[in-house]
């Protein structure tokens, strides 16, 4: 019982550490090279605006620091998912321009008013509720209309484009501020869908009252002139990440995990690691315990098994093996024949940078270097340099 005052709180659960001394792991975020990613992306999609894609808190990395990093770099258009992150954002842009993917809501029109963000209208349902509400309130605002060009996810599809392009009426409600759609195989240069979708692109939204377009996304950047239009929407390549499947990246590392070593110890050749003793040890080894897990956004899929090697972490620049299984909270490298001096209690080990990129922990395991960014987990250290 207590005397009727509330009880104290402590972290919540899965809350980062507070300061870099008492951090298990440590994610630096490099705003500078951020930046620098966004000014590589505008000059190669100039003349064409170049936007950014900041949903799903970033890609892991925190919009509300990565936003302003952008603004200052000189982005004035933002990408959100959902009327949440967009509310968020007008938060702390007060003067962005700020677009919705996941659209229109039933009865969410007023919100959108309310906090100056637009909808990217997905349906003819969708056009036709922000029309009446513009009519409704007297107000022309703008949106989005979002043309299906081929990925069969979201979006106009042809006949829908030519329903909805003969209704004047719905058009003079409302500003029609940008006509877009999104590319199913820009990552693979050589698939010939890519240009398919641009020339459907171009046919339906011609059939709509004149607006600009958009439809790169940041391997669509890549693509070439033929394929920016007005406006550009980068997201992966922002964050270091690979837009194309093969090849050299040609953007600069944003993201670095770390994680501390916390115990090392002898182990005998035979001796097993980890749980389900999946690892049997070939030789006589020392083995460092690093205290980062699936928790952190370390797939378990990079575990390794007596049935081959798994993924190696960097102490300094001399790669580790990963030996066992990954658990919640804690990994176990072969540190044998790395100096005492670098793999020590307390040291601190790379597990996502510049040895070691998403990137290839994607490739690892069958995903994407997306999927590694949106899993990091929120208790690792939060460092933000440069910007």
């Amino acid at each position: 019982m207590t005397d009727g005052r509330p009880l104290p709180r402590g972290p919540a659960p899965g809350a980062a550490a507070e300061s870099e001394a008492e951090a298990s792991a440590i994610l630096t975020i490099d705003l500078d090279a951020l930046s620098e990613n966004y000014r590589t992306l505008a000059k190669r999609a100039g003349p064409a605006e170049c936007g950014a894609v900041v949903k799903a808190d970033a890609y892991g990395l925190g919009m509300a620091e990565i936003a302003p990093a952008l603004w200052r770099a000189g982005c004035r258009t933002f990408f959100v998912a959902t009327l949440g992150e967009a509310q968020a954002l007008r938060e702390t842009l007060p003067d962005a321009t700020i677009y919705v993917f996941n659209g229109l809501f039933e009865g969410t029109a007023p919100l959108f008013h309310r906090h100056d963000l637009r909808p990217v209208l997905n349906s003819a349902d969708e056009i036709a509720e922000w029309a009446d509400y513009c009519e409704q309130t007297r107000a022309r605002l703008a949106a989005a209309v979002h043309i299906d060009s081929g990925m069969n996810r979201l979006g106009l599809a042809a006949a829908e484009v030519e329903t909805v392009a003969a209704a004047q009426q719905l058009w003079s409600a409302f500003e029609l501020v940008l006509v877009m759609s999104h590319l199913a195989c820009a990552d693979d240069p050589a698939q010939p869908k890519n240009a398919v979708q641009r020339d459907l692109f171009e046919r339906l939204r011609r059939k709509l009252p004149e607006a600009p377009a958009s439809l790169a996304n940041s391997a669509g950047i890549l693509l070439g002139s033929d394929y920016a239009y007005d406006l550009v929407r980068p997201g992966i390549a922002l964050y270091g990440g690979h837009p194309r499947r093969k090849g050299e990246n040609p953007f600069r590392h944003v993201v670095r995990l770390d994680g501390r070593i916390v115990q090392v110890r002898d182990a005998e050749a035979g001796e097993t690691t980890g749980y389900g003793a999946t690892r049997t040890l070939r030789r006589t080894s020392r083995i460092a315990t690093v205290a980062a897990g699936y928790a952190d956004g370390l797939f378990r899929l990079l575990s390794a098994g007596d049935d081959g090697d798994g993924l190696s972490v960097f102490v300094g620049s001399r790669p580790a093996p990963i030996l066992g299984r990954i658990s919640m909270d804690l990994i176990t490298i072969d540190v044998t024949g790395i100096p005492a001096h670098l793999a020590r209690r307390g040291a601190w080990v790379e597990l996502i940078g510049p040895n070691i990129t998403a990137q290839t922990h994607a490739a690892r395991v069958g995903t994407i270097d997306y999927e590694v960014l949106t899993n990091l987990g929120p208790r690792a250290f939060r460092r933000y340099i440069g910007g």
